[in-house]
């Protein structure tokens, strides 16, 4: 608990200058919005950085997007007799970050399923462009073999890993997500959960889609490894929807937010987690604060 604490201790003073930047200058926030998407082909065209530098995490882009990423229109999805969301309308533009945002359970996942296909809606649609390739990394981790190395999960025992059109050594690739020397041979059974994190999205990011979709992938990182991870995604030639409860996070990240706000209702909205949070104060007042109790509709309400 107190290694836990004075990494919460770090990452906030870390970042908390910056913040106070971002919360006291409502046009430059907006501005780094628009440059990234304004920015995307420039993104899209660079080259992986491949040489041999630690904890530099750089993600490949992978097939130009097209214009049509991700359409909503009235989507609406629920099981049983609980409404998830209704009326969920967005369109992800080329280059976009969103940051999702809502309590546990409010339906965050289940989007992300619907966007791969797994599931479903009970009604309007959902558009996929036909040059999406999506990279997902899920929030159980579930996929990684407890017996291999770490060196072997994420790069499948092989020398070099391929990244976009260039490869690159294998174990210097494992250093840039902080696994260096006999870290790399640890078997995956015996690690923890901010290292089983860094191990699955050292292994998903490397794969060229070119819209991730991350599910927690915050959770128990130290902060270099933060930090690093921030500057790949802002880096990234492609489109991000992550979820996250990290505020610290997601102002440092975010081109829009897509909240789960209750009562089976989500809000679109363009620009940082400070920025939407100062609209949501507007609607809500001081309730806006207030932890609440993630409530839904029933089906056919």
């Amino acid at each position: 608990m107190a290694r836990l604490q004075k990494q919460n201790d770090s990452r906030r003073k870390l970042l908390e200058d910056e913040l106070q930047w971002v919360r006291t200058n409502p046009s430059g926030r907006h501005a780094k919005s628009q440059a990234r998407l304004k920015r995307y082909e420039e993104l899209a065209a660079q080259q992986v950085d491949t040489r041999e530098e630690e904890l530099r995490i750089r993600i490949p882009a992978g097939p130009r997007l097209g214009d049509l990423v991700v359409r909503a229109r009235d989507l609406k999805m629920g099981f049983g007799d609980k409404l998830l969301f209704e009326n969920l309308s967005f369109d992800l533009p080329r280059g976009g970050i969103v940051g999702v945002i809502g309590g546990n359970g409010a339906g965050k996942t289940t989007l992300f399923k619907l966007m791969t296909g797994k599931e479903k809606p009970l009604g309007g649609s959902l558009e996929v462009g036909p040059t999406v390739e999506i990279s997902y990394v899920d929030q159980l981790r579930d996929a990684l073999d407890p017996d291999k190395t770490v060196y072997e999960e994420i790069t499948g025992g092989n020398e070099y890993v391929a990244l976009a059109k260039s490869l690159m050594n294998g174990r210097a690739y494992c250093s840039r997500f902080n696994f260096k020397g006999a870290d790399q041979q640890k078997k995956v059974g015996t690690l923890s959960g901010g290292e089983r994190n860094r191990v699955h999205l050292a292994k998903l990011l490397r794969t060229g889609g070119n819209l991730l979709l991350l599910d927690e992938p915050t959770n128990d990182l130290d902060v270099a490894t933060l930090r690093s991870l921030e500057e790949g995604l802002q880096d990234f030639g492609g489109c991000v929807m992550v979820v996250s409860h990290d505020r610290y996070f997601l102002d440092r990240v975010a081109t829009h937010i897509l909240a789960f706000e209750g009562d089976s209702k989500v809000t679109w909205f363009e620009g940082s987690w400070s920025e939407y949070h100062e609209d949501r104060r507007k609607r809500f007042g001081d309730a806006a604060d207030k932890p609440v109790r993630v409530r839904f509709k029933p089906v056919g309400a």
